[in-house]
């Protein structure tokens, strides 16, 4: 029985790139056989957060989006990663196997330091975390965009050294990629809180609209034939209808005409989209927003559900490097 296991930080509001990207792949797996294990990794936050009611706020919000987005509790374990400390020790014994080298590659820290971000140790330590967080629950396969192919490739290099120094201990996992690895954000880049170009996925009414039309499109009129390739509403789109809908809405525009569908029109069917995609979600939202006991019960059984496999990893490393007889 395959073993899945990923991860996602609390940093915001979940965007359509955190649903597509991460999110709608992991409650589809969890619907799958096997053993699944999600994370939401508050560690990791505390590279860049320095606001403790904030993220106490956000590591709720995103245990409270993954439950009302359909992740059923009986078929995956979802838990806080803090409530998980095992995996800060495992984490030490990674580091001892770790080359500074490979850690200086790392395309996360070389991206955010280019960025203007602080270089605190946290952040350049950031994938032995990931590590332990992978190897801790014996993980098969950990479900990630394009992004974080890099840090499942360190977590296996580093198993692979503790396993030819200690013996093997750690399991050695593999990569998922999700179905859709770069979402686009409102400016054609990727969808990200910090690009500012994010679509909240529970957005509605007025406020989404606002946002939508923040879309970037160009000037010319809906007459004028255009290749939806070159159409970024096309990307979002995509995501939400059917082949069928989708191929009608590409060949309006491709033939252009009096009969060709403008921006604006294009923006009025992905907010109804988005609007009838999340609507069930939205109201489960409010109930568990309103019923916070319910969502701490999920965390703390989960929590438990997660020790039970990272202290047997633990108490394994332990013993094979010498500190546990």
């Amino acid at each position: 029985m395959a073993t899945y296991l990923s991860g996602i930080q609390p940093s915001g509001l979940p965007h359509l790139g955190n649903y597509f990207g991460a999110i709608e792949q992991h409650i589809a797996l969890s619907r799958t056989a096997g053993e699944h294990f999600y994370f939401i990794a508050d560690y990791h936050a505390l590279t860049s957060s320095r606001d403790a009611k904030q993220l106490r706020e956000q590591v709720r919000e995103i245990a409270i989006s993954y439950l009302a987005l359909g992740l059923d509790p009986a078929r995956a374990v979802l838990f806080r990663q803090s409530d998980v400390p095992e995996v800060t020790e495992i984490a030490w014994l990674l580091a001892c196997m770790a080359p500074m080298g490979l850690l200086e590659r790392a395309v996360s820290y070389r991206d955010k330091v280019e960025r203007g971000l602080s270089a605190n140790v946290g952040l350049f330590t950031y994938p032995v975390l990931m590590a332990a967080d992978i190897l801790a629950y014996d993980s098969d396969f950990v479900p990630v965009g394009s992004d974080q192919v890099q840090h499942v490739e360190m977590a296996r290099d580093m198993a692979g050294a503790f396993n030819t120094a200690f013996g093997e201990v750690f399991r050695v996992p593999q990569h998922k990629m999700s179905s859709y690895p770069k979402v686009p954000g409102l400016d054609g880049a990727k969808m990200s809180k910090s690009y500012g170009n994010t679509i909240w996925v529970f957005e509605s009414g007025k406020a989404l609209a606002k946002t939508v039309a923040r879309v970037k499109t160009d000037s010319r009129p809906p007459e004028e034939p255009k290749d939806p390739a070159g159409v970024l509403l096309f990307d979002l789109l995509r995501l939400f209808l059917d082949a069928t809908e989708l191929a009608d809405w590409e060949q309006r525009v491709r033939a252009g005409g009096s009969s060709a569908p403008g921006y604006g029109h294009l923006k009025q069917r992905l907010c109804a989209a988005i609007e009838q995609r999340f609507e069930a979600a939205r109201a489960l939202r409010l109930e568990l927003l309103a019923d916070p006991a319910r969502v701490d019960l999920v965390l703390a059984q989960g929590a438990k559900r997660a020790r039970v496999k990272a202290q047997a990893t633990r108490d394994r490393a332990l013993a094979a490097c010498g500190l546990r007889g």
